[in-house]
């Protein structure tokens, strides 16, 4: 569908994605214009903005979305844990009957080979019950998908159709007490006998015990364990083997135990345990082989020759879970400010000047609180879709090259990590925001956010996923830097140059002189994409350039260079988060390309900038003390970020349109009409009581 809206005539055509850089064409009170003179009059395309949010897989989101309108399928808030445990398991067999789980496996096995589209149908879960969302995650998102990935043929004839049907449900046994992130690290062995042609399967001490892992506690009958493959008295590091664990009545197989790790501060519909392993014995073709095989006499092969990059490889085909937990939060965020929004537009409360009650959402602070977290889950669900592409390109086969998988890693670590974390702080805003009621369970919000609490360390914690986002730019940073003494001192006298530069104010200057004292001229240039890209850009540079010097000095002495490393850490990964804005900033831009001129893509240049000048904001002290800001500016980008925010309020609603959810995806009562029929109910009793003059009269204060 074409926008219809009148075409915009732009002052600029180099520049990508503005719209109508003269502030006062756009009615920006800067320039003496007062917001809100033309902004009513604003209608976006809701219907064309929503397809731009759906992205590429469209289709199989809205098939996940028709299939989560279904109560069987719903959280139920307050449920004691035993009852959401069974019923998530239900669950998941509601989704293998509706034929929603086959998308990524091998047509021979009922699949589509549909990476993308798996993951973003499996992401729309999460407006059911994040529960179900990461129980069908641990099922075929990394069960599965180990086994797909990890196995060849003779590990999916045997293995896959069981585990598509839901016939075993399954474990992913990665984590061990003692080792979280640290997976090159766990001590789980797998120790191969050529006599017997098995496998031996041992956790040798407490801390080796797998832990955190879904459905062990009670739903797993096999689980895919890493161990480190032991053979010939070599030890070839980290694989993956297929250990059955239960019964068919529930009991561990001999040799295998357990326990339950009790009720969690959230996801409590699924059975987190811990397992271990006493010498259990599984047969050679348990081994999954893709990467690593054991021949009967004992032999080792590999493919891949260096044990680092095996291992790297290993764990890089299981990057879909970090996809789709950057998806989950951006979902997520939408439902929680559907709900607070929509609250924020019926809720009335203080009189205003004119005596009556003003809704939430006209209050300026309260505009503050919510609308910039609007912009920011609209750079991120843009950001996701081009996580999305990345993933589906890599794992369909189409562009699977070493340079292509290094760029998914880096996009998952960075995406998930920022997500994630702006889930928790965007649904805790979205409580507060919604007072009591926000605190009520049936409200969701509070649901919402302590099911979301453990995604920031699931599949990696976050911290550690941004120094491997860190490690990576100074790799770049390294391979660009020159490698003969001449070119390098010139590298480092250009860089002492540009550092001075900002030290001296020669920047500043120049901003204060182009902008003449004027504030609309300062929100100008701060409007202009390539005024944006270059701060955003800029503020990545100089960080990894920092830090990537300071290294260099170190030179061959390795020990001085992790000294050095340790200590930059905090910096490295302030470089790896604005790394991360950096590329949803530019994933926003390129969306809006997308869109021809008119209303939508005007609004969506809006919802950009107010990102884009957000971000400048939260780290305005940097481009002060870098001297990449002018005092005046500095002033400007708050100012300017207050405007925004004003013009994208009459709009609100149909932004929350676009989002596309339904009724049975918000189910919180007071997104639903409940508190809009309390108000109604409230006016049409004052209007009643003061028609029939039945109103006391109100107690009038003498003047002093």
């Amino acid at each position: 569908m074409v926008d219809t809206a009148p075409a915009r005539p732009s002052s600029t055509t180099a520049a990508p994605a503005t719209e109508a850089p003269n502030a006062s064409a756009a009615g920006d009170p800067a320039a003496g214009t007062p917001v809100g003179s033309t902004d009513t009059d604003v209608r976006i395309d809701t219907t064309l903005l929503g397809e731009l949010l759906l992205g590429r897989w469209a289709e199989d989101r809205r098939i996940s979305r028709r299939l989560t309108k279904d109560p069987a399928v719903h959280k139920i808030e307050g449920q004691p844990v035993p009852e959401h445990r069974a019923r998530a398991l239900e669950q998941l067999r509601i989704l293998v009957d509706a034929g929603a789980i086959q998308r990524p496996y091998p047509l021979e096995f009922g699949g589509q080979e549909n990476h993308g589209g798996n993951l973003a149908a499996f992401e729309e879960l999460t407006t059911a019950d994040p529960s179900l969302q990461i129980k069908a995650g641990v099922q075929w998102g990394l069960f599965g998908s180990a086994v797909h990935h990890l196995g060849t043929e003779r590990n999916h004839r045997e293995f896959l159709p069981g585990i598509i049907r839901f016939d075993v449900p399954g474990c992913f046994a990665m984590t061990e007490t003692g080792h979280g992130s640290d997976v090159q690290s766990i001590a789980t062995t797998a120790t191969y006998d050529p006599a017997t042609q098995e496998f031996e399967i041992h956790t040798p001490f407490r801390g080796a015990w797998k832990d955190y892992i879904g459905n062990a506690a009670l739903h797993g009958r096999a689980a895919v364990v890493f161990a480190k493959l032991v053979t010939a008295g070599v030890d070839h590091g980290v694989h993956a083997f297929y250990v059955p664990l239960r019964d068919v009545e529930g009991a561990f197989l001999p040799g295998v135990g357990g326990e339950d790790d009790g009720v969690k501060g959230g996801l409590n519909g699924i059975d987190n345990g811990r397992l271990w392993f006493d010498h259990v014995r599984v047969p050679r073709t348990n081994l999954l082989n893709r990467y690593g095989d054991v021949a009967e006499d004992g032999t080792y092969s590999s493919p891949i020759a260096s044990p680092g990059r095996r291992f790297f490889t290993m764990l890089g085909t299981l990057v879909q879970g970090r996809v789709s937990l950057d998806g989950a939060a951006v979902v997520a965020q939408k439902i929680g400010l559907q709900i607070a929004l929509t609250y924020a537009m019926e809720r009335r409360q203080f009189p205003t000047g004119g005596g009556d009650e003003g809704v939430l959402l006209d209050y300026g602070r309260h505009q503050r609180r919510l609308i910039p977290r609007l912009a920011t889950v609209f750079a991120q669900s843009f950001a996701h879709e081009k996580l999305l592409r990345t993933f589906d390109d890599v794992f369909s086969g189409r562009e699977d090259t070493p340079q292509r998988r290094e760029d998914l890693e880096t996009q998952a670590a960075a995406f998930k990590s920022m997500s994630t974390w702006s889930a928790l702080e965007t649904l805790q805003e979205c409580r507060e925001a919604c007072g009591g009621a926000g605190f009520l369970a049936e409200n969701r919000l509070t649901g919402l956010r302590a099911d979301l609490d453990v995604y920031v360390t699931f599949e990696g914690d976050n911290t550690i996923l941004l120094q491997l986002v860190g490690k990576r730019l100074l790799t770049d940073f390294r391979a660009r830097a020159p490698r003969d003494p001449a070119s390098t001192a010139r590298f480092v006298a250009a860089q002492a140059a540009a550092k001075l530069a900002d030290a001296s104010g020669l920047r500043r200057l120049g901003q204060t002189v182009a902008d003449r004292g004027s504030l609309a001229a300062s929100v100008t240039d701060l409007q202009d994409p390539r005024t944006q890209r270059e701060l955003l850009q800029g503020r990545v540079d100089t960080m990894v350039t920092e830090i990537g010097l300071r290294l260099a000095s170190a030179g061959k002495d390795r020990a001085k260079a992790a000294k050095l490393l340790n200590r930059s850490q905090h910096e490295l990964i302030e470089a790896a988060k604005a790394h991360a804005e950096l590329m949803q900033w530019e994933a926003f831009t390129d969306a809006i390309e997308e869109v021809a001129p008119g209303d939508t893509r005007r609004t969506l240049v809006w919802l950009r900038d107010l990102f884009a000048l957000g971000l400048l904001e939260q780290h305005l002290d940097w481009y002060l003390l870098h001297g990449r800001l002018s005092a005046q500016r500095g002033r400007a980008v708050s100012a300017y970020v207050d405007r925004l925010v004003a013009r994208i309020r009459p709009i609100v609603p149909q932004l929350i349109e676009s989002f596309g959810y339904e009724p049975e995806h918000v189910r919180a009562p007071i997104a639903l009409g409940e508190e809009r029929a309390r108000q109604e109910e409230a006016a049409a009793w004052f209007a009643a009581e003061a028609a029939a003059g039945r109103l006391p009269e109100q107690e009038k204060k003498p003047r002093p």
